[in-house]
């Protein structure tokens, strides 16, 4: 029987990738803000510019959760530390349990606020994408040591098969799939890339494979909007590959994670630096 799976802290992370959370804190801090409603209304790389909670209606409500975030990272907390400081804090500003909420257009409609359901994939989608974004500042780099990434999941029994299909995937850095395919790539993904040497990949009798012609996307369907009855739809792309045991299988990304979180931030982190050393 599968063992229920161990939510990642802070400090797990750090054991993961042997890093400082300084970059991962510097990604959340370098974004703005974004009022919506659905997840659909902010999909892919528009993660990266904006921080964003569904139906966090006011800013302050997303600066109270980011900031909890940015501490969650800072002091290492694990997820239950993380719910007992912010559940409180989100309890006094009325932004807890099932509500009536009326959207931008004077519609009414009951809505889960927030629950510790909530915080737990607040809490380990944006510290996964805040250590993945770092973790891909350094990996870039490192691409004259380490030109080869492969791709790692956690195999247990909460594991999505498309992910786990993918577990020991190796391409090179450059590889184009690397903008779709880094991780997170759904919500509460938990899978990460390690770099590696071109000797790591021989000792290890690693087959270095390519994306070239066997990428794709597709449209899917996510939900119909209440409202007005549309059915939503967003791109996912995917890789048509092979498993270990040269079985065919097909990998794609959950719809709204079809990016590579923390793209620009080397150059954000370049310019900043650059900036101190001016003054």
């Amino acid at each position: 029987m599968a063992t229920a799976a161990k939510t990642p802290t802070p400090a797990d992370l750090k054991a993961i990738f042997g890093m400082e959370p300084k970059n991962a804190v510097a990604y959340l801090k370098s974004k703005g803000y974004a009022i919506t409603w659905s997840w659909q209304d902010m999909l892919d790389q528009a993660h990266d510019q904006s921080f964003t909670v569904a139906k966090a209606m006011r800013l302050d409500l997303l600066s109270d959760i980011r900031a909890a975030l940015e501490t969650a990272l800072q002091e290492g907390q694990t997820l239950k530390q993380f719910i007992a400081d912010l559940q409180p804090v989100l309890e006094s500003q009325g932004w807890w349990g099932q509500q009536v909420i009326v959207d931008s257009e004077g519609i009414g409609e009951l809505v889960q606020l927030g629950s510790p359901r909530r915080l737990k994939t607040i809490y380990q989608t944006n510290l996964q994408s805040a250590y993945m974004a770092g973790r891909k500042v350094e990996m870039e780099q490192t691409t004259e040591t380490h030109p080869y990434w492969k791709y790692v999941a956690i195999l247990d029994g909460k594991t999505r098969p498309s992910h786990r299909a993918l577990n020991g995937q190796v391409f090179r850095h450059d590889d184009p799939v690397w903008s779709a395919i880094y991780p997170p790539n759904g919500f509460n993904c938990r899978c990460r890339v390690v770099a590696l040497t071109e000797a790591a990949v021989k000792r290890r009798g690693l087959k270095v494979v390519s994306s070239e012609g066997r990428m794709f996307t597709d449209t899917v369907e996510t939900d119909t909007d209440k409202r007005t009855g549309e059915i939503r739809t967003v791109p996912v792309t995917g890789i048509r590959t092979t498993d270990a045991a040269g079985k065919a299988i097909t990998f794609r990304t959950d719809p709204g994670f079809n990016h590579a979180p923390g793209t620009g931030l080397a150059d954000m982190l370049k310019r900043k630096q650059a900036a101190a050393q001016e003054v």
